[in-house]
């Protein structure tokens, strides 16, 4: 057996087509303001992505660059000026931020109707209560992931390993919301490899490079792995690449699909991102949300 590819790159593109055409279908052009501290070269990289496709959508980017002496309350006057802004709909503060600044407290400061990364503890109140809001990016494209694979989820028995805010705990409550049967397994797990086995939709997310094991998956089972790691290269000494947190080679062999690392839910984290900017506009300014968007 040799499990489908999951094309990562693939659904993303098609997301951010779909919210090019819902951009398209609104009567105003909604805007996302994004906040860069320090000189974090990924941090560079990664923030002129999310420029470059929130153009690509047809909306408006606002970008706030701010030098790695800034302190913590120049970051917070930026972030209540944007709450400010009627005309900025979502605002992201690009993490992580320089080592002085509490990260915590400049979350905090964001508007949850604009948190648009999902981060407030009133977002993931929210989420908790099964009321309506801002999801988180990555655990978002996690589901779309597996819905696209597997159609109807209810009743599919997902294991997230991992209960981090950031991706486990979010994932399991949206895999939740699907109808699956969730358990969320941690480093005290007793018969952990059993648990992953008994998965129909097995999501690794520890930040353990190749964890999983093809013998930890359950024939047919859909994993969708949230690891990105950075291990070295055997093929080029000195060098690194990037693997998962599952074994890709050997749990190909045993599940129905798979996400590869790079190229899986990578990319739809700034995808889902762009989503969140549309849905932040459409009901901070009394819209409809556009069906293009999914669930």
């Amino acid at each position: 057996m040799s499990a489908t590819k999951i094309d990562g790159r693939a659904y993303a593109q098609t997301l951010r087509q779909s919210v090019f055409k819902a951009v398209g279908a609104l009567p105003a052009q909604p805007s996302l303001a994004v906040v860069l501290v320090g000189d974090d070269p990924a941090s560079h990289v990664y923030v002129a992505s999310k420029i470059k496709f929130t153009q690509e959508c047809g909306m408006r980017s606002v970008e706030h660059k701010l030098p790695a002496t800034a302190s913590e309350e120049d970051v917070i006057a930026i972030v209540r000026a944007l709450n400010q802004d009627a005309e900025i709909d979502g605002i992201l503060v690009q993490l992580p931020l320089p080592k002085d600044i509490n990260s915590d407290r400049v979350i905090e400061e964001i508007h949850p109707d604009k948190d648009v990364d999902g981060l407030t503890e009133v977002s993931a109140g929210r989420l908790s209560l099964g009321k309506p809001g801002l999801r988180p990016c990555t655990p978002t494209g996690c589901v779309m992931l597996a819905k696209d694979q597997l159609g109807d989820l209810s009743g599919k028995h997902c294991v997230v390993l991992g209960r981090s805010i950031l991706v486990g705990k979010p994932a399991a409550m949206l895999f939740l919301e699907q109808n699956c049967t969730v358990t969320i397994a941690h480093s005290r797990t007793k018969n952990l490899e059993a648990l992953c086995r008994s998965a129909d939709i097995l999501v690794p997310a520890v930040g353990l490079p190749q964890m999983v094991k093809g013998d930890w998956v359950k024939p047919g089972a859909c994993v969708i792995d949230v690891g990105i790691n950075r291990v070295p290269s055997m093929k080029n000494p000195g060098k690194t690449r990037l693997v998962g947190d599952a074994d890709y080679k050997s749990c190909r062999k045993v599940a129905g699909a798979i996400t590869p690392v790079p190229g899986g839910v990578g990319p739809m984290t700034i995808a889902c991102l762009l989503r969140n900017t549309v849905i932040a506009a459409c009901s901070r300014r009394g819209w409809d949300t556009p069906s293009e968007l999914g669930f």
